[in-house]
Parts: C-alpha cells; sequence; structure tokens
C-alpha cells in the first residue's frame, strides 16, 4: 500500500572562478595616490578594488549562486530549466516531497513562481509528485516506525504543506487504536523510569507520550498502567 523512497544525497554546483591577467612581473603598480604599490606584493595580483565586478544579474548567465540559493525571483531566461527540472529529480530520488515543497525548492533554484508552477505541473502530470501517496507514506512511517498519536501525524502532514482534505483522507485510514499503540510506546520507556519517585516518573512518561502525540487522558492513563506493570515486574 505504501511505497518509500531511498534517502540519498543532493550535489550542489561549484562556484566558477574568475581568472584575470596580471601586471607585467617588472613594473610595480602605480597606486591612485601616485605612489607606488608595496613590493610584498606579487606582481601578478590584484586586491579587491582591482577586481573586475560581476556579470549583471539581469544579464543570461549572470545571476550569481546567492541569488539562486536564497529563492528570489529571477528572469526565467537567465535560468537553465533542463538544470533545475535535473536537481527536483536528484532530491525526488532522494526524499519525497509535497508539491508545495517540489515548488519552493524549484523557486530556491532560480525560477520564477510562474515557471516553477508550470514545471511541479508537468511533475504531476508525469506522477513524480502525489500528495496522497506522500501522506500515505507519512502515516504508515509515523505509526509503525515512530510510534507517534494521530495529533503528532498531523502536525507533520500539515508542516509538509500537504492540503488538509488530503491529509483528512490519509488519516482516516489510521485505526481508532491511539490508546493501545500509547500504551504499547509507554511500556517501552516505564523500566527505565521505575526506580524514580512515581511523581517524577508519572510526569516525565506522560510528557514523552504528549510530545508523540498522544492526548492527555491516554498519556496519563498509558503511563500509569505502564510504571504499575513496571514496578511489579522489578
Amino acid at each position: 500500500m505504501v511505497r518509500f523512497v531511498e534517502s540519498g544525497g543532493e550535489e550542489d554546483l561549484a562556484p566558477v572562478i574568475p581568472l584575470f591577467t596580471g601586471s607585467t612581473p617588472d613594473a610595480l603598480p602605480v597606486h591612485p595616490s601616485g605612489g607606488r604599490a608595496a613590493r610584498g606584493r606579487s606582481a601578478g595580483t590584484t586586491t579587491r578594488s582591482d577586481r573586475a565586478e560581476p556579470p549583471s544579474a539581469g544579464r543570461r548567465g549572470g545571476s550569481n549562486a546567492a541569488d539562486l540559493e536564497s529563492g528570489a525571483d529571477t528572469d526565467t531566461d537567465v535560468v537553465d530549466v533542463a538544470v533545475v527540472e535535473r536537481a527536483l529529480l536528484r532530491r525526488l530520488g532522494a526524499r519525497g516531497l509535497s508539491i508545495r515543497e517540489a515548488e519552493a525548492f524549484v523557486v530556491s533554484r532560480g525560477l520564477s513562481r510562474e515557471a516553477a508552477a508550470e514545471l511541479v505541473a508537468t511533475f504531476c502530470e508525469r506522477g513524480y509528485l502525489d500528495d496522497g501517496r506522500l501522506a500515505e507514506q507519512v502515516v504508515w512511517s509515523g505509526v509503525a516506525r515512530k510510534s507517534e498519536g494521530r495529533r503528532a501525524i498531523a502536525r507533520r502532514l500539515a508542516q509538509r504543506g500537504v492540503e488538509r482534505d488530503v491529509a483528512d483522507a490519509a488519516l482516516a485510514e489510521l485505526p481508532d487504536d491511539d490508546d493501545e499503540r500509547a500504551l504499547e510506546f509507554a511500556r517501552g520507556k516505564a523500566r527505565s523510569l521505575a526506580r524514580l519517585d512515581h511523581d517524577v516518573a508519572l510526569r516525565r512518561l506522560a510528557g514523552q507520550l504528549a510530545r508523540r502525540g498522544f492526548g492527555g487522558s491516554s498519556a496519563l492513563i498509558a503511563a500509569r498502567t505502564a510504571l504499575q506493570e513496571a514496578r511489579e515486574l522489578s
């Protein structure tokens, strides 16, 4: 029912360093004030003020890496859409993305909002992006791998930008067993807390359950039951 995406890494493009020609080796550059430059500096080096200004971001190929990574909207003719598309494919190979996450990613690579929406729509048509499938994966992971309650899973779906109706449909597939899962988690933690003062142990265990998305009453009942069982076994 649920398919997972194998995790991997993402490669970033290395910055391009421009080359500049130096002055002749037998002549020292003249300082703007009229004197000679310091002899301790190599004749082929340049100061910060000597260096050429980077090309304007308005010209083709002139946008710098900071603009691309910051997500600032740039003209689409400056950005190679094919490069952004390949970057998105690599990211999807490393981790599943929601539609909203994919849009934010390609915008951060320099595409305008309009171009980003068009590219993401194409990926949806190809089946590369599917919020319903992603929501199922998040729900399954929260239950089977993280022992989380319904509240925590719903919160994660919202954080990842999954639409409310899609998230609700995935959560509706969950069995109504928060109490059982809360008790199962509490039993796994109770033994290490059983030697503490009862109130301290109860407060800590109930807090752990609450942070995993189990409701107040479920968390408290599960914590009490698990601590009582642990003390009886010790």
